[in-house]
This record gives C-alpha cells, structure tokens and sequence, in this order.
C-alpha cells in the first residue's frame, strides 16, 4: 500500500447550529483497502460521507484526496478525481432500463454530450462498456429490464455499477445492504468481496456480520469523533468500541 493515504480526513468539523455532526473527526483511508466506518446510529456517519462526497461543505478541518486538498471542490470535481458514492436509498433512474442507466453513466465519465446523433462506433462502444459493468455485478440477464422493475437487492447492485461505471479510485458506500433480505445481503457481500483491488472502498453499515466479513480495516465514529481504528479483530476486542455499543458484543460482530 502507498504510504501517502488514497483519502486522509484531517480534524473536521461539521456543526448546525449548536450541534457538532462531526467533531475533530480524524482518518485515513488506504489505497486499496475495504475500510468501514461503523458507529451507533446519530454518531455522524451519514454526514461524513456527505462531506466527503461534496455534498455538504464543513465548517471546519480538511480533506485531500491523495496529495490533493480537495476541501473545497464540488462533488462533480471529486467524481472526476475517481471519488465516487453510492447512497442509502437507491437512485437510480426507474423508467429507463438497466442498460440505458449503465450507457448514461458511461457517457457522464466520458464527458461527451447528451447529444442525439453520435457516430455509430462512440454509440457501440459506450453500450458495449455499459454491457460489460452490468455483467460485472450480475445484471447481465437483465439488460433490457425497466430498473424500476428489479428487485430492492438488484437495484443496489445497479447502484454499484453506476458508481463501477465512473471508474472510482475511492467508492463511498453509504449502507448497501440497508433494507436487504439475507438472500440479497449475501450477494452484495459477494460483489464487493469481487471488487476488491479494483476500487479502494470506504463502507459505512450496520450489517455488523458484513462489515466483518469485508473491511481490512474498521473505524468506529461516536458523537462525530474516530475513537478507534484496526483490524476487524482489534476493534472487536476494543473497550472503547464495546462501551459505545453499550456492551453488546453481538453488535461489534462477537
């Protein structure tokens, strides 16, 4: 692994108001690695990835990506750097089908227009390339499906083929598995099990057994602050994690 950290978050801050979302937040994110951020619900993840994202500007710290100082870029600059998220709730386009959402994707890495006519050679090649990232996350069967029509679990992996598709150095996964059956978690385990060392990825999930099964390393935020960072099995023996659990070892993946 680079000994420059592919993302490194410095001190951020994020209040509203009198409230501190995230407070003196610290950490870095190795090229390469499955790192997942954990923590008990309203400790602030949602809103790191948001400013990770660009979505949200903090009030105060740093974030570089690589050795770039990327605190101010809007989000369509970052996803052109190859810092790319995928959301809790699925977004993606439900009256288009699956192949044409992928197509759109393309085009937007690309940086061509939305223009009508394209010679047939730039057409061919941009759904060939869309055909190839729907078979990447098992949606090759489902080409000419509406997305609107797939399945909660097949949504989400059409989620992870658009963010697939802009060809993410760093993909931010904000709760994958959120609302999945055990069927559907297991395949999308599966799948980001398959993308390892082609995209560095930061996961954030409750699916504690997940989270434990995938990342290399595991940070755990509360109350906006990182107070533990290691290996799945240095945090599941970490006393600080266990008490913000409030003991619950089952939830820390014992």
């Amino acid at each position: 692994m680079s000994t420059v950290p592919l993302l490194r978050v410095l001190h951020l801050v994020k209040r509203f108001g009198g409230l501190a979302a995230t407070d003196d937040a610290s950490l870095d994110v190795q090229d390469g690695e499955i790192h997942a951020l954990i923590g008990p619900n309203g400790a602030g993840k949602t809103t790191l990835i948001h400013q990770l994202s660009g979505a949200l500007e903090p009030t105060s710290g740093t974030i570089w990506f690589g050795k770039q100082n990327i605190t101010d870029l809007p989000m369509h600059a970052r996803v052109h750097l190859g810092l790319v998220r995928s959301y809790q709730i699925t977004s993606v386009f439900k009256r288009l089908s699956v192949l044409d959402n992928l197509a759109l994707a393309v085009q937007a890495k690309s940086g061509s227009s939305l223009r009508f006519w394209q010679p047939a050679r730039s057409e061919r090649a941009r759904y060939d390339a869309a055909t190839a990232v729907a078979e990447r996350v098992g949606l090759g069967a489902q080409l000419h499906r509406l997305a609107g029509a797939l399945s909660h679990g097949e949504q989400r992996q059409l989620e992870v083929g658009l963010a697939l598709a802009l060809r993410p150095r760093l993909l931010l996964l904000d709760e994958p598995m959120a609302g999945m059956g055990p069927d559907e978690s297991e395949r999308m385990v599966a799948l980001l099990h398959s993308l390892r060392g082609e995209a560095t990825m930061l996961l954030v999930e409750h699916d504690m057994d997940a989270v434990f099964r995938l990342a290399d390393r595991i940070s755990t935020l509360v109350f906006g602050r990182v107070i533990a960072t290691g290996t799945p099995a240095e945090i599941r023996e970490n006393a600080d994690v266990r008490r913000a659990y409030l003991g619950d070892e089952a939830e820390i993946g014992a």
